[in-house]
């Protein structure tokens, strides 16, 4: 009679033992990413749901159907023949382009200003940019289209451009907090060796405070090209100047609500916004959060 030895059982073979460990690190990951995966998936759901409507047929769209019974790629080549939607996108670009190039010119040396150099009054200046912040753009509404009306600017793009070449509180105060994360050495390093306060802006600030830059750069291109109210108000009357939320929104009353085009034309309207999300998202996340300027 011989005595058999079984083997001492350790949890299975490794083939097992690897498959559990995996499904445990991948409960493990969506148990700490939950939140954030609830609200990714709030705020992909509208965009995904755009999307499929904008392939289906006029008469399945906006109906309890999700997925499309048959994918219509044409309603894309639709809306460039329904309307101008190349003129109206050529708009977008130069309201919101020329809107952040005001931007930068005239909120960087702003800031600069407020945080980096001392003159009698920078506090009461700064309460009032943030005074200004916080005023609802209702209550200035009314003496600024007057003024654009007596100098005969309705109808064009200039009263949306211009003012953003003379004062944005919220870039101001970004850039602003932004700059006072910059070491002050750096700054007296460069007027030792004999730079002036421009080219101690142009030369060491704005190389050091390109994420700021960039995230209020951005902030502004996305405003002004989903901006629907300025352009309702200032270019209503003149349709060779509408842009591109303008003309989707009037888009749904020409051709009675073909749910199908529209989405289309939102579409459309998406790309540009979401490609320089995507492009920059690395510096939005720094210029949001200040977490620190290389040198």
């Amino acid at each position: 009679m011989t005595a058999t030895l079984e083997r001492p059982r350790t949890g299975g073979s490794p083939v097992v033992r690897r498959r559990k460990q995996s499904w445990q690190r991948t409960l493990y990951w969506v148990a700490t990413h939950a939140l954030g995966i609830a609200m990714g998936v709030m705020f992909t759901l509208p965009v995904l749901l755009v999307l499929l409507t904008s392939f289906m047929q006029s008469d399945q769209a906006m109906t309890a159907s999700i997925w499309p019974d048959v994918w219509h790629i044409e309603n894309f080549a639709e809306v460039f023949k329904r309307a101008p939607m190349l003129t109206y996108m050529l708009n977008s670009l130069l309201y919101s382009l020329l809107a952040t190039l005001g931007i930068l010119l005239s909120a960087v040396p702003a800031a600069y200003a407020l945080a980096k150099l001392k003159w009698r009054g920078q506090n009461l200046a700064f309460m009032l940019v943030v005074v200004a912040m916080m005023l609802p753009p209702q209550v200035t509404i009314v003496p600024l289209f007057d003024l654009w009306v007596r100098m005969g600017l309705t109808g064009t793009l200039v009263p949306l451009i211009v003012p953003y070449f003379l004062f944005d509180a919220f870039s101001i105060f970004l850039l602003r907090q932004f700059f006072l994360t910059i070491p002050k050495d750096y700054l007296d390093a460069a007027k030792i060796d004999g730079c002036s306060e421009f080219r101690v802006l142009t030369r060491v600030v704005v190389p050091m405070a390109k994420p700021g830059i960039a995230a209020a750069a951005m902030f502004c291109f996305l405003f002004t090209w989903n901006d629907y109210f300025g352009p309702l108000l200032y270019t209503a009357e003149n349709r060779d100047s509408w842009t591109l939320s303008l003309a989707i929104a009037s888009f749904r009353g020409m051709h009675h609500v073909e749910w199908n085009l529209t989405m289309a034309a939102t579409v459309l309207t998406l790309l540009p916004a979401i490609v320089l999300f995507v492009v920059a998202q690395k510096s939005l996340v720094k210029g949001i959060t200040f977490t620190g300027v290389k040198g």
